[in-house]
């Protein structure tokens, strides 16, 4: 039970007329009572709080929170008693959370329920726990606050913002792909596989037409074709410390598992299955999927991964995905080139693509590419432009060096990377490289 506001304002005026009886002396009795008449109303506004009937509290959460976004979350409050109740509510939210609306303060009607909406953006993927639900509520004279704790525990799970992903089905659905970014070349007939006949139509090139269906007919038959399907997709993640670095204020790790949603779903698409696995302080595996229900598998399988203070061992992570994918596939490595990793890279890299595709996928930070636009003015931004240009230098050294060797490269800041590597597989898949 705490005093409110109007309490100890009143206290506080009751202390500051004690100086009239210090002047008058025959208004001491007269204080004394007023005192305790105020008093006696405090007392009973106290007893009367606390044999109020508690108020039932639930907590209603959205389906799914995806990081950075606003969820709604509802919480349901009963009044059994006969009396409406002036409440302030305190939700437990999970700790980095943020509510532009809580603590919420309202009425309770006497025998009806309320429900508060509140919205809510996690900043964090993984698993987020909510507390109790604590509620203060007024006494009848407003002179004391209640506090009650509902039991409300719960985890969450919070997944990457995969809105790029629902906008692109939607857009591919009105066969709108452009509209995204997304650019689908001429295709090789060595990429498609036969899918069955049709009547001509006006733009077919002759080498569609099939002569002896047409003779039979005896009208222009045409083959139609399909993107070849079955085949397999391999995300080798780098889940160490260079993935830590801020982009846009957000993790290039958080970038990165964006544009896997978004790259898988374009392949689940295509009729081709999806795996992942991660490296650099992790080791974990989703063995590949194919189907409806592979999004939501991959979605649960990403939710939580989290960088650690790892280094990344190219080598040993190499070796792990070598003995558990032995089919040929399209091996796609995000991670963050360092120039640096020439020498490890390069081997590792060689002994992955004896057996697949490798892709190897590398997202610069945007901080780098700011550097080149800024006025050179002083030493010290003299300073910064070398470095940088140092630092884009090695890195084109090493991817150089690995496109000598056959490997696929990709280096593209964050902002581009997630349309970039859609349309590399596009261009892939085109170009019949599996």
């Amino acid at each position: 039970m705490v005093p409110s506001a109007r309490l100890l304002g009143v206290s506080i005026l009751w202390l500051l007329l004690a100086g009239f009886p210090v002047a008058w002396p025959h208004l001491y009795p007269h204080w004394l009572v007023l005192g305790g008449l105020f008093g006696l109303v405090a007392v009973a506004d106290l007893v009367a709080v606390r044999f109020f009937k508690p108020l039932i509290v639930q907590r209603r959460l959205p389906g799914r929170f995806a990081c950075g976004e606003a969820g709604d979350v509802c919480l349901r409050i009963s009044n059994p008693g006969r009396f409406a109740a002036r409440i302030e509510v305190f939700d437990g939210i999970p700790e980095g959370a943020l509510s532009t609306v809580l603590p919420w303060r309202g009425d309770a009607p006497a025998g009806r329920e309320i429900k508060v909406y509140h919205p809510l953006i996690l900043r964090e993927r993984g698993e987020a726990r909510f507390g109790d639900v604590h509620i203060r509520r007024l006494s009848p004279r407003g002179l004391w606050w209640r506090a009650t704790r509902h039991p409300a525990e719960e985890t969450v799970r919070v997944y990457p913002n995969y809105e790029p992903v629902i906008r692109f089905a939607l857009l591919a659905m009105s066969q709108r792909e452009s509209s995204m970014g997304l650019t689908r070349k001429p295709r090789s007939g060595s990429s498609r596989d036969f899918r069955s006949l049709r009547d001509y139509r006006d733009g077919d090139p002759l080498s569609q037409i099939d002569w002896k269906a047409t003779s039979r007919r005896q009208a222009l038959i045409s083959r139609d074709y399909q993107e070849q399907r079955d085949q397999s997709v391999v995300f080798l993640v780098d889940t160490g410390r260079r993935m830590r670095a801020l982009d846009d204020g957000v993790p290039q790790f958080d970038h990165v598992l964006n544009t896997i949603l978004l790259v898988a779903h374009v392949a689940l698409k295509q009729g081709d299955h999806v795996a992942v696995q991660s490296f650099g302080g992790s080791d974990r595996w989703l063995p590949p999927v194919k189907g409806s229900h592979a999004m939501p598998v991959l979605l649960n399988h990403l939710y939580d991964y989290q960088t650690t203070p790892a280094p990344s061992d190219f080598s040993s992570a190499v070796e792990r995905l070598m003995s558990r994918q032995r089919r040929r596939s399209l091996v796609i490595l995000l991670t963050n080139l360092r120039g640096e990793d020439g020498n490890e890279l390069l081997p590792a890299m060689q002994v992955l693509n004896s057996r697949h595709l490798v892709l190897l996928a590398s997202m610069r930070e945007g901080a780098v590419q700011q550097a080149f636009t800024r006025p050179v003015e002083s030493f010290s931004a003299a300073l910064t432009y070398l470095a940088a240009d140092r630092y884009v230098q090695e890195r084109r050294e090493v991817l150089a060096g690995l496109g000598a060797a056959g490997i696929l490269t990709l280096d593209s800041t964050a902002r581009d990377f997630p349309i970039a590597l859609a349309n590399r597989y596009v261009d892939i898949k085109s170009a019949g490289r599996l």
